[in-house]
């Protein structure tokens, strides 16, 4: 009878202590749950109160301005950029990011402590262990990743947008000087082949691409620049003094532009822009077309309706494959190809294939897919593209962009018959600039649809002929022509390229 009470005893005392350990165990893992979704509070309950209140407003602090972000970004993503575009809070945030990481970490140690893992059987207080360092690297993890994207904008910024004067628009536009540049080994220097000019309506973001060739000859320059009084009648020399050699000899003759200039062949670009269109340049930018292969990669590929089949040939002209017509996905090295093949083509379609890829990219390119793989476009952008937009700009330009990608977007090509490269009629050009820009303007006040009649002349000129500024002053670097109204060369890109 004794025996049979003992073991009773003995068998509600083992039941009480296996309780009394689940209730230990469950205790345990509550606490570190508790530092997971709501830190501070394991340690309010269980812990110096302190420390909890204090982590407590931190995480809630954290919490309100993750969320004033995120309300700023789809209230006004411009502002946002604004924000985030410093990189010395930029900076801040990152150290900031990383104290904090360490602090959550503080609070899962502490957790597992006020759990009393030593008082657990010792399957429990394993499981307790790896338990806190499963959830203590989640936790931090997430928060050392944000603080890395943060680094990687900063640094991005840093290496890319590192212009410091700001211009402003140019008669209510802004001009964006795009350089597709091709260093291959081949080759003597750096020559911008591909050489566009963005002029984008500072309010509508209606946008017109105007495409020059790269063997475009006797390219004016404005007086008083370095490139005019080396050459006064344009850069004539024969069939080496093409538009896209004005890099290269600009380059090679750098002490004529002093110290104050950093990048000569960019500064002789501009001016030769500058000189063929009579529109002032706010920025540029220079893309390496061989790491531009990066870059469609780090989106995700770009969408285009290929016309015809486009060869990709070897080094020898030996057809390696081809892209063929219809609409298709194209990853970087197909991009690229798309963009730079001459095979079987003229430098005039490859012109046209460019455009279409500046379009297609503007247009699929979508904030969520920027933020998933922001790393990567970060670090395509940082060793393809170099430009003179400040830093403190990217908010203005994230405007424009914005704004260009709901609205629609034409393009002129200067190339035959509207002009001959070998000499051709600036004049004309000047004049076919002007229509088109006026054209954009009329189609965005009255939102109608891409018109078929042809563009009428609108530039005043004076009296020897020459375009003169919506302002009266007669350009400098024009030169007289006769007088002719430029035929219809603007595209709708919606229409040209069909970019899904």
């Amino acid at each position: 009878m004794t025996s049979g009470r003992q073991q009773h005893m003995g068998e509600r005392r083992r039941i009480m202590v296996e309780r009394g350990e689940g209730r230990h165990f469950r205790r345990a893992v509550t606490l570190l749950l508790m530092t997971l979704m709501v830190p501070g509070s394991a340690q309010l309950v269980a812990g110096n109160r302190q420390v909890g209140r204090i982590a407590l407003r931190v995480a809630a602090g954290a919490v309100a301005v993750g969320a004033l972000l995120a309300f700023i970004g789809l209230v006004s993503p411009r502002a946002l950029v604004s924000i985030l575009a410093d990189p010395g809070l930029l900076r801040v945030l990152q150290l900031l990011l990383v104290g904090l990481a360490l602090g959550w970490l503080g609070l899962f140690l502490d957790a597992w402590r006020l759990g009393g893992p030593l008082g657990l059987p010792q399957k429990q207080r394993l499981t307790s262990t790896v338990m806190t360092l499963g959830l203590s690297v989640l936790a931090v993890s997430l928060v050392l990743t944000s603080s890395h994207y943060v680094a990687v904008a900063r640094q991005s910024l840093k290496g890319v947008f590192a212009g410091t004067k700001v211009v402003d628009p140019y008669a209510g536009r802004y001009n964006v000087l795009l350089l597709g540049a091709d260093a291959d080994a081949d080759r003597v220097g750096l020559r911008p082949d591909s050489i566009t000019l963005a002029s984008v309506d500072e309010k509508s973001g209606r946008t017109t691409l105007f495409s020059f060739p790269r063997n475009l000859q006797r390219v004016p320059f404005p007086r008083g620049t370095v490139m005019h009084k080396a050459f006064p009648n344009g850069f004539s020399c024969g069939n080496e003094c093409l538009l896209n050699a004005i890099y290269m000899w600009a380059t090679e003759h750098k002490s004529l532009f002093g110290n104050q200039v950093a990048d000569p062949g960019i500064e002789a670009m501009k001016d030769a822009v500058r000189g063929i269109t009579g529109l002032d340049v706010n920025y540029y930018a220079l893309i390496d077309l061989k790491g531009f292969q990066e870059l469609v990669d780090a989106v995700g590929g770009v969408t285009i309706d290929v016309k015809r089949d486009v060869p990709i040939t070897g080094p020898g002209g030996e057809l390696r494959a081809t892209i063929k017509a219809g609409p298709q996905r194209l990853d970087g090295y197909h991009a690229l190809w798309y963009a730079r093949s001459r095979s079987d083509s003229s430098d005039y379609d490859r012109m046209a294939r460019q455009r279409c890829v500046m379009a297609a990219m503007l247009h699929q390119l979508e904030p969520g897919n920027v933020l998933l793989k922001f790393r990567e476009i970060a670090r395509a952008g940082e060793q393809i593209v170099s430009t003179d937009i400040p830093a403190s700009e990217l908010d203005t330009m994230t405007g424009l962009a914005m704004k260009a990608k709901r609205a629609k977007i034409t393009s002129v090509q200067f190339v035959p018959p509207l002009i001959m490269t070998a000499r051709p009629d600036y004049p004309l050009i000047r004049r076919t600039i002007r229509a088109a820009i006026d054209e954009s303007k009329d189609r965005g006040e009255s939102q109608s649809s891409a018109r078929s009649s042809s563009p009428k002349a609108s530039a005043a000129t004076d009296g020897a002929g020459s375009p003169a500024s919506s302002d009266g002053r007669r350009d400098d670097a024009a030169t007289p022509g006769p007088s002719r109204t430029p035929s219809s060369h603007v595209d709708d890109l919606d229409q040209v390229c069909t970019a899904g």
